[in-house]
């Protein structure tokens, strides 16, 4: 079974809009869950434009489902997880500046400094995730530096869905094959949406948990968050 894990960052991002609570952040963590959810996702980012710190820190005391928390690992963001504890911290290479993820981490560059942050987290108990293009030197390299999990970044999957769907997985299916053998969890994320998502998990073996936000959010602005999310459960049966 595939997990649905809901990033509601663009939750927050409404609520920003107007200042005040409406909407409810933590309400809507809550009924993620009640709805059928079997994660929640946030992503705070330095400038808290959408999820605030503020958030990381009530949501988890009030959902049972995992908690993960994305982010590029800077100080501050790593002083948080290790006072929140979210079961899976997803580390992400975005400029502090950046609209959404672009890109995954180049491991090969970036692996003494991964390696000492998933150390970090492992010390903790918190399972890393490293977000990575479907490139398969990169897989290798998040293994080396100690990550407990990939997250395949599925924006050009996305992107090639509706040209070529079987040309646009096939980096994912290499991808996703060498993380298994090399014995690491697989997750994936980002403009996954009930038109490709079925595809994409019944072809990408291994696959444990898909983190979606717009698309999903946006859906439930036309059919209701419940009604929502039972379509993307669907998708993962």
């Amino acid at each position: 079974m595939v997990r649905l894990s809901v990033n509601i960052n663009k939750i927050a991002t409404l609520r920003n809009s107007r200042g005040g609570n409406v909407p409810d952040v933590l309400q809507a963590a809550i009924n993620c869950e009640k709805f059928g959810a079997e994660g929640i996702t946030v992503h705070p980012r330095p400038d808290e434009r959408h999820i605030r710190y503020a958030d990381v820190y009530e949501i988890p005391r009030h959902i049972h489902v995992e908690f993960n928390v994305e982010g590029y690992p800077s100080r501050r963001f790593l002083d948080l997880v290790k006072e929140v504890k979210p079961a899976q911290v997803t580390l992400v290479p975005d400029a502090h500046d950046a609209i959404t993820s672009n890109a995954g981490w180049d491991t090969v560059k970036n692996e003494h400094f991964l390696r000492e942050i998933c150390t970090e987290l492992k010390n903790e108990g918190i399972r890393s995730s490293i977000f990575v293009d479907p490139v398969l030197t990169f897989v290798e390299y998040a293994k080396k530096a100690g990550a407990d999990r990939i997250e395949l970044y599925t924006e050009p999957y996305a992107t090639g869905y509706k040209a070529n769907r079987e040309e646009a997985i096939k980096p994912y299916l290499s991808a996703s094959k060498l993380a298994v053998q090399l014995g690491m969890g697989l997750n994936a994320g980002h403009d996954l949406n009930l038109d490709n998502l079925t595809y994409f998990k019944d072809n990408i073996s291994g696959l444990q948990e898909v983190s979606i936000g717009h698309a999903l959010i946006s859906d439930a602005i036309y059919l209701g968050l419940q009604t929502t999310i039972r379509k993307y459960l669907d998708c993962l049966r």
